[in-house]
């Protein structure tokens, strides 16, 4: 599993009431949520992270 890395995120107040409200309907974390919709966009736009080997 890749590290993790806190970070101050500053979100408009009525986005971040939906993506609770999505995160909820989807038993999913505020922040779970989040890094979904981040990979989801990632891998639509052919940016996906280059999976790391273990060695």
């Amino acid at each position: 599993m890749s590290k993790k890395k806190a970070f101050a995120l500053r979100i408009n107040e009525e986005m971040l009431k939906a993506i609770e409200k999505w995160a909820s309907d989807e038993f999913r974390s505020t922040n779970g949520q989040i890094e979904w919709i981040l990979m989801q966009y990632l891998k639509d736009n052919n940016r996906e992270p280059k999976k790391s080997e273990k060695k």
